[in-house]
């Protein structure tokens, strides 16, 4: 996308010149901040209390001048009038749907989608007296027929996890605006680079920032950007939910989205090239990326997005023990359940579901299924080692 991310990356959200004349943000590592005298403070509630903002920095669990460096740079890169930073992906999502959501409201969920942030939603959504319907990604098209005045949130994950699927959001957030429920995506496989959801209609986008954002598998973080207007509800239930990012965590994503251009437009060739070699290859029964041509939402993704990301999804010609062989064959990634790092990482996503195959199953994980995230290595190396791990799977 060249469209100045790569630019905001690296500059936007930073004072210049920064404090004590460094390159780099500092971290500012503290719980609490202090005010010189009395006058201060009641200066500083009157400001609160009128809404007169940005106000100084209180208590931690409320912000910090080093998380506020990351959210203004999360906000430029996605064209969001803010960012809110939290301490994962999924207490960025849980407080999203406990703040948007109260008893008696609807929410449909795009079922393909993080198997926790399902279990939120059909657990603990469902015991404060919130309904959840499951909308599987393929029958999107269908959701006309399933919101009702009651609906207050459609959730998307954008693409899915992990088949990869690409719902047409621009559809999507119209058939919710037209029932005035708040349309919120789930960015994390796409990046703000290869997928810009409030430009297409979205009310918020989220991501688990410990991925692609981040980098570097060294920081737990989750974001969510928006209007005002939204974020000003999360940022107070955040206040009081405490799900806040660290200092510490905020600075490693600093440094790590300076490089977000770079890391995923190699990801974004290696995941191609990956897809056509998988899907060119006999042992290979089926490949999982919307950048191939005869994946079911091609031109959606084509479409909405400016590259198709990192992640390869495919089914082994064979069953669970020879998908669990075809993996420890494998020298170059590691094994392991994330993505979006520079190492490259596999999975299985079945094996690490459920010990039964059969509760796989019935979540619509196929026993051969791998889930392969590309990180920054050379393609030619990672064809290879797929290659030699391939001919040893009998």
């Amino acid at each position: 996308m060249n469209d100045g991310s790569s630019t905001q990356a690296v500059h936007a959200g930073e004072a210049r010149p920064k404090p004590y004349g460094a390159l780099a943000t500092p971290i500012l590592q503290t719980s609490t901040y202090t005010f010189r005298d009395t006058a201060e403070i009641v200066a500083f509630m009157e400001a609160k209390a009128a809404g007169d903002g940005p106000v100084r920095d209180e208590y931690g669990r409320y912000s910090n001048p080093t998380q506020a460096v990351a959210e203004a740079k999360l906000a430029a890169l996605e064209g969001a009038e803010g960012a809110l930073l939290f301490a994962s992906g999924m207490a960025a999502i849980t407080t999203t749907m406990a703040t948007l959501l109260s008893a008696g409201d609807h929410l449909v969920l795009i079922r393909d989608c993080y198997h926790r942030t399902r279990e939120f939603a059909l657990t603990f959504l469902q015991r404060w007296g919130i309904e959840t319907t499951l909308l599987p990604a393929a029958e999107a098209a269908a959701l006309p027929g399933l919101v009702r005045p009651e609906t207050r949130l459609v959730f998307c994950e954008l693409p899915t996890n992990p088949y990869l699927r690409v719902v047409d959001l621009a559809r999507v957030a119209d058939v919710a605006r037209g029932c005035g429920a708040l349309t919120v995506v789930d960015s994390t496989f796409a990046t703000p680079l290869n997928l810009r959801p409030l430009a297409l209609g979205a009310d918020l986008v989220i991501h688990s920032a410990t991925k692609y954002l981040g980098g570097h598998n060294d920081l737990l973080a989750g974001v969510v950007a928006g209007p005002r207007r939204l974020l000003d509800r999360l940022e107070k239930a955040r206040g009081v939910m405490g799900g806040i990012s660290n200092p510490h965590d905020a600075y490693l994503l600093i440094r790590g989205l300076k490089t977000l251009a770079l890391r995923v437009g190699r990801q974004n060739e290696n995941g191609l090239a990956v897809a056509r070699f998988l899907a060119g290859h006999p042992a290979v029964r089926r490949v999982h990326y919307p950048g191939l041509p005869g994946h079911p939402d091609h031109d959606v993704a084509c479409r909405q997005m400016a590259g198709f990301g990192g992640v390869v999804s495919f089914e082994l010609d064979g069953d669970l023990e020879a998908a669990g062989r075809f993996v420890d064959r494998l020298r170059l990634p590691y094994i392991g359940p994330t993505l979006g790092g520079v190492e490259s990482i596999v999975e299985q996503p079945s094996r690490l579901f459920a010990l039964d195959p059969a509760e796989s199953r019935a979540a619509g994980l196929a026993d051969s299924l791998v889930r392969y995230a590309l990180g920054i290595e050379d393609a030619a190396d990672l064809i290879a080692d797929l290659e030699q791990a391939l001919a040893g799977v009998g």
